[in-house]
């Protein structure tokens, strides 16, 4: 079984998304995803002008030797475009693989171990009473774990409004149309003030109803994440997610010895072997791939291995700018592997039915899967067509002297 052909997919529902079709010369396809956002069109370009060619004839069922191939055969490694690329083309052929065995994908690596997989959304508010209303809404919903955000006003200047436009879906990116408004002005004093004040509440006002996780979004300093995990260790958190600088990673050590709070870190590592140290060293407690980023598949059964000697679970990174296919694969992984603790899952992909049609199920703050071939999901590329691609950047975040700071 060959691969005949190999094409990209770029298409906007809202967001864009970058779809990988592999068809091979007995007929069977496989899809996966390669969406990078804000850079969609640089790893379409790596997949129609080099990969393309260069994977044509090779054997489909090869999968370890062709993300091998493209990983180390490149000699220049990693980078978040090839890696995405990669992505997307290891999903396809594991989709392949899947659907040429007649087994869902958990049945490939080994079957289930657990029946359904927990999951958390995220919650954000503009303000303490939406917030409120939105857990509130949630939580009667059934879940069981919130991620809460909020804007965070200058208690100094109340007309000064430091957005967390990557948890409002609304406001999350920015067409190129306008460009010159995608800067924002970030302080992180007055956050760490407002998040403690924040959790408080929700914690008074929700008890034991619901687990709290906070992403911090890498931007802090290293004193001030040491600070801000003292501070709001009371109030038991799942967990505080990716508190320093990813380039900062060794630092996590200094959190661990100044903190009993759960970390969750890595969904910006978009190499595997970045989590030696944190792994080894039981930085963290939860480990964040993005299957759409780091090589797809493969390094997210490697990771997980890893992580399980180590006593570290796994969370891996699930937001709205990868698509249902990518969802859709992590999930077989979740049902497959013995350390999973929980999955980010983003509510507002409905829409999106009618397009990419899953196996998945929410019920009562849990996932569930039904058994269809490979990852399971049906891709209706006819609609796709009346969505042409739309380019948009993410946001830019700049500290009150005007320096660049962390998204």
């Amino acid at each position: 079984m060959k691969i005949k052909k190999i094409e990209s997919i770029l298409t906007s529902f809202n967001r864009n998304y970058l779809t990988i079709k592999i068809i091979t010369d007995n007929g069977l396809i496989g899809y996966g995803d390669a969406t990078l956002n804000g850079r969609e069109l640089a790893v379409k370009s790596i997949i129609d002008d080099y990969l393309s060619n260069f994977l044509k004839g090779k054997e489909a069922d090869r999968i370890e030797d062709i993300w091998q191939m493209i990983f180390r055969g490149t000699y220049w490694r990693n980078g978040p475009v090839l890696t995405t690329a990669l992505s997307g083309i290891d999903m396809a052929l594991w989709d392949i693989k899947g659907k040429k065995a007649n087994m869902p994908l958990y049945s490939l690596l080994g079957g289930k171990c657990r029946n359904k997989l927990k999951i958390y959304v995220h919650v954000h508010g503009r303000n303490e009473n939406e917030l409120l209303e939105r857990c509130k809404k949630n939580i009667n919903n059934g879940y069981k774990v919130l991620r809460y955000s909020f804007d965070t006003v200058d208690p100094n200047d109340r007309e000064t409004i430091y957005c967390q436009p990557h948890q409002d879906l609304a406001i999350s990116k920015i067409e190129e149309s306008d460009i010159k408004k995608i800067q924002g002005y970030w302080d992180s004093e007055v956050y760490i003030k407002e998040l403690i004040r924040i959790t408080k509440i929700i914690h008074q006002s929700f008890g034991n109803k619901v687990e709290l996780i906070h992403d911090v979004h890498s931007r802090l300093s290293l004193s001030q994440a040491i600070r801000l995990s003292r501070q709001i260790e009371e109030y038991n958190l799942f967990f505080l997610e990716d508190p320093i600088d990813p380039l900062n990673k060794e630092a996590l050590e200094n959190i661990r010895y100044h903190t009993t709070l759960p970390i969750a870190f890595g969904e910006l590592l978009t190499n595997l072997y970045d989590y030696k140290i944190i792994i080894a060293n039981r930085l963290v407690d939860y480990i964040r791939p993005d299957i759409s980023h780091i090589g797809g598949i493969t390094p997210l059964i490697k990771l997980s291995a890893f992580a399980e000697l180590y006593g570290i679970q796994t969370a891996f990174h699930g937001p709205s700018d990868i698509s249902p296919i990518a969802h859709s694969a992590m999930s077989h992984i979740n049902f497959s592997i013995p350390n999973f603790g929980i999955q980010e899952y983003v509510e507002n992909f409905d829409y999106l039915s009618d397009v990419f049609k899953t196996p998945l199920k929410v019920k009562d703050g849990y996932l569930e899967i039904l058994p269809k071939p490979g990852i399971g999901v049906e891709v209706n590329e006819e609609i796709m067509k009346e969505y042409p691609y739309k380019k948009a950047f993410l946001p830019i975040l700049r500290d009150e002297m005007g320096a660049i700071h962390n998204w």
